[in-house]
């Protein structure tokens, strides 16, 4: 059998080891914070936002935020069908209801228009998630918002490296929320990090991060509200520092892959990957291939013809309104089309020009077109 190829796993160097390795052994009594912080401002900095904080998952920056904009129940929020369901269980737990509208069939992301179709006195935000590094169209999304007073949230969990015209994914909105999970792009093998210009909002973020103790509290152990433990340890946040310093490079690799993968399938008219160029900077956190309709490719076929060469892919998100938790919404028809003729492809750092080629021959021969 052929060697296997997997679809992902981190780039871990010495220097993440050496960050992390000094974590456990002095990052303790008052220094249990030093990582976290410098995590934190190292972050902000690179995003080019105001404030971070570092929480235990994306999932997690996305209810502290949206708990302190005070969404609750009989609230609202609108956001694409197409997602994975960590966008919308905070929504879930929160006691709102989210409302779920179509996707654009080229970047596979959040349709404005449904989006303002969608808007009721009810809708309490706009949640623009950023899917496999694809951007959402920002300008539209933050105009809707703008005229009907309601904020636009940006889920940028698998859009590090991703920019908006020179702008940063996750960095635009009324707060973003970034995802630092094993297979991500930049990893502290699990985390997350919340990130706002809203000083307002950050300070109830970071008091809600903390079973409730506000920053400037001198009582010990003395909660000024209800709160969450959403915090990130000192350990992980060294190895994220570790990561942080080296996140060109992540992402230079990672739109490598995207790129070789795109020039090897570039030439076969019924494969789609994700939209980069002109103004828009693909993170290419996942590379995903979409076989046009009349293909007929499905994902069963494809699952199927990447298991018989020992290759790992990944399938396409089903439409969240198709789970069983949810009300179906089968008008949102990209979102329940797209994913039975989609998949994502291997794209770990260190992956070989050899095994891009095996990836690239699947397709390929699944296409009609050989290798």
């Amino acid at each position: 059998m052929k060697p296997r190829i997997l679809y992902t796993k981190p780039s871990i160097t010495e220097l993440e080891v050496r960050y992390a390795t000094d974590a456990v052994a002095n990052g303790w009594g008052d220094r249990c914070y030093d990582y976290i912080h410098r995590f934190e401002a190292a972050f902000a900095t690179h995003l080019g936002s105001t404030f971070a904080v570092a929480t235990s998952s994306c999932t997690g920056a996305l209810h502290l935020g949206m708990a302190a904009l005070g969404i609750g129940d009989g609230d609202e929020v609108i956001l694409a069908d197409t997602n994975w369901i960590a966008s919308v269980s905070p929504i879930a737990h929160l006691g709102a209801t989210p409302v779920f509208v179509d996707v654009l069939p080229d970047t596979w992301c959040i349709d404005p228009e449904m989006v303002e179709r969608a808007i009721t006195p009810r809708t309490k935000a706009i949640l623009a998630v950023h899917l496999y590094g694809n951007l959402c169209e920002m300008e539209r999304l933050l105009a809707i918002g703008d005229r009907h007073g309601i904020p636009v949230i940006e889920d940028a969990a698998e859009a590090i490296g991703s920019q908006y015209y020179g702008k940063r994914a996750g960095s635009m909105g009324r707060f973003g929320a970034f995802s630092f999970h094993g297979t991500k792009t930049l990893t502290t093998g699990e985390g997350g990090m919340f990130v706002t210009d809203d000083a307002d909002l950050y300070e109830r973020v970071l008091t809600l991060s903390n079973h409730g103790r506000a920053k400037g509290q001198t009582k010990q152990f003395w909660p000024d509200m209800v709160g969450f433990k959403f915090k990130m340890s000192n350990v992980q946040a060294a190895m994220g520092c570790g990561q942080l310093e080296r996140i060109d490079d992540l992402v230079n690799r990672k739109r490598a892959v995207f790129h070789a993968y795109r020039d090897g399938l570039s030439d076969l008219p019924m494969v789609r990957m994700n939209p980069d160029g002109g103004n828009i900077v693909n993170g290419a956190w996942m590379p995903t291939v979409v076989f046009d309709r009349d293909s007929a490719v499905t994902r069963e076929r494809m699952q199927a013809a990447f298991k018989d060469e020992n290759i790992d892919a990944r399938v396409f998100f089903y439409p969240l309104s198709g789970l069983p938790m949810f009300k179906p919404e089968p008008g949102n028809i990209h979102a329940w089309d797209i994913p039975g003729r989609a998949i994502n492809l291997p794209s770990f750092h260190d992956i070989t020009d050899d095994e891009q080629e095996r990836v690239i021959g699947v397709v390929r021969c699944l296409a009609g077109a050989g290798s």
